[in-house]
């Protein structure tokens, strides 16, 4: 965590990702309950909002004056999203990172 506000000082990264990574979540929770419902058209259509949040992710990351490290495969790909989406964008919410960061973005 210590690395995290390193790579997130953009201003319109930063926005982005507080509206992004929220939907990120809520669309891979509602995907994943529609497929334990068996709902499986329902599922991969939810799945679409986490694949965009990624893709505007990306597109955020770009801004950056210092670029995320790249992935070492698909295997840290997996990891690092899902623990960001679930843990560290939220911690670094929470923790009030993220509102300063975006203050000292001005």
């Amino acid at each position: 965590m210590q690395d995290y506000p390193h790579f997130h000082k953009n201003r319109t990264n930063l926005l982005l990702h507080i509206v992004v990574v929220p939907a990120f979540v809520a669309g891979f929770v509602f995907a994943a309950w529609s497929a334990i419902q068996g709902d499986w058209i329902l599922s991969l259509l939810a799945l679409c909002v986490p694949l965009l949040s990624i893709a505007l992710q990306g597109a955020g990351h770009k801004q950056e004056p210092n670029p995320p490290l790249p992935f070492d495969g698909p295997r840290d790909f997996v990891v690092r999203i899902f623990s960001e989406q679930f843990y560290r964008f939220p911690k670094f919410v929470l923790s009030g990172e993220w509102l300063r960061a975006l203050r000292s973005s001005r």
